[in-house]
């Protein structure tokens, strides 16, 4: 397993290669000392018996998908575990070694990796080689997908970054604004339905701050188009503030039960190939996919 470190003025940033994995974030405090802001393992090899996705790279579809899709008239079967497929299946990008194509620790640092996954890997078709830049900017960290294929398929990547902003046994106090209006309704394996739900009046509306409380996410959101913010969390005991920006239309929002974190999913809706009203998710030969998602971050 490989490690690169690469850093500016503001922030340390660990990459692994495994997984492509954001191992460690780091912010430089008014003292010099730095706070890590992400959930990680001290030691990359404990990474092998990850089942969280701490800080992965997620793909070839991020979220759930049903059991199979169909494209152009095909029908697809997925690795599934009771009707559901997970976060690219069995052995999704994020327990695959990926290589480090680039690392530049001049003026706007960054690590650019690649993975080429096979025709039929886990079910879906083409060859698909797909890049992820991490860029550091200034107080910001920018993740870029860029994946391409050579055989109509379907793709919607996503980084799974558990963010912790304090070192207290709750993200209860975090304060949280959401700019998203609606979101998805989900069965109990999670899912979705179909249906498109307002936020407002709801218990996931966070329009306007305020502390997560007894909130549980395992959510996906519409972002608001016309918000140059998708999210907004703090805490008041560390004052750090962190923003999340993406040119995504969805975000799943999670908060484990079992450690104090909280997860932005920037991504396409999870079983967007099911629902023909949800937002097209069909990669194409010489077409172009690029997810960027930035995660600004400030302190008071």
């Amino acid at each position: 397993m490989k490690q690169v470190t690469i850093q500016n003025g503001n922030i340390i940033l660990v990459v692994l290669d495994y997984g492509a994995t954001l191992q460690k974030l780091m912010l430089r405090n008014s003292d010099g000392s730095f706070t890590n802001v992400v959930v990680g393992y001290e030691y990359p090899s404990h990474y092998l018996d990850d089942e969280k996705f701490l800080g992965a790279c997620i793909g070839r579809f991020a979220g759930r998908i049903s059991k199979e899709f169909v494209l152009d008239r095909e029908t697809y079967p997925l690795y599934n575990e009771k009707g559901v497929h997970l976060h690219g299946g069995k052995e999704g990008f994020g327990k695959k070694y990926w290589k480090f194509e680039k690392v530049h620790k001049g003026e706007e640092p960054y690590v650019k990796l690649s993975y080429l996954s096979p025709h039929l890997e886990e079910g879906y078709p083409g060859n698909l080689k797909t890049t992820v830049t991490y860029v550091l900017k200034q107080n910001a960290l920018r993740i870029i997908h860029e994946p391409t294929t050579d055989r109509t398929t379907i793709v919607n990547l996503t980084n799974h970054s558990y963010f912790r902003l304090d070192t207290e046994n709750s993200v209860s106090d975090y304060r949280l604004k959401l700019n998203c209006p609606q979101y998805l309704e989900t069965k109990n394996n999670l899912l979705p339905t179909g249906r498109v739900l307002a936020t407002k009046d709801s218990h996931f509306d966070f329009s306007t701050a305020k502390p997560i409380a007894k909130v549980n996410f395992d959510t996906p959101f519409v972002i608001d188009a016309k918000s140059t913010i998708a999210a907004e969390c703090s805490s008041k005991k560390s004052g750090i503030t962190m923003q999340v920006a993406t040119n995504q239309p969805s975000m799943v929002v999670y908060t484990p039960q079992d450690f104090a974190a909280i997860c932005f999913e920037t991504q396409n809706v999870p079983d967007a190939p099911n629902h023909s009203h949800f937002p097209n998710c069909i990669l194409r030969p010489k077409e172009r996919y690029r997810n960027i998602s930035e995660f600004r971050f400030s302190k008071n």
